[in-house]
């Protein structure tokens, strides 16, 4: 299990990823990040509507409201271009942290 205190930075950047192909909604997102990690990571819900919230007040989300046919209605979300840019830069700073931290792992140690 990863630590929610490594992952803390990076929860966006998995938010908007499961954003990128498809709207969804809080609970399909926890399960498939649960899944996608082979369950190594599993996001809290408050982790989750904190970032969602967070997400939209930066304008790289917005929630709608969806007709369900039982139920009540569901709020999903949509990645937007503003978030669709975030993403790719959170790419290209985690590809650069990699490189850092590298160099500071001692293979087979």
């Amino acid at each position: 299990m990863i630590s929610s205190d490594v992952i803390r930075g990076y929860n966006d950047t998995i938010i908007l990823y499961m954003l990128l192909d498809n709207d969804s909604y809080g609970y399909e997102i926890s399960k498939n990040i649960k899944e996608l990690s082979d369950e190594k990571y599993i996001i809290k819900e408050t982790t989750l509507y904190s970032a969602f919230n967070r997400l939209m007040k930066n304008g790289y989300i917005e929630s709608f409201f969806k007709k369900e046919t039982h139920g009540k209605r569901r709020t999903y979300y949509r990645i937007t271009q503003s978030g669709i840019n975030y993403y790719k830069e959170k790419c290209n700073e985690w590809e650069l942290t990699k490189e850092v931290i590298n160099r500071f792992i001692k293979e087979g140690f």
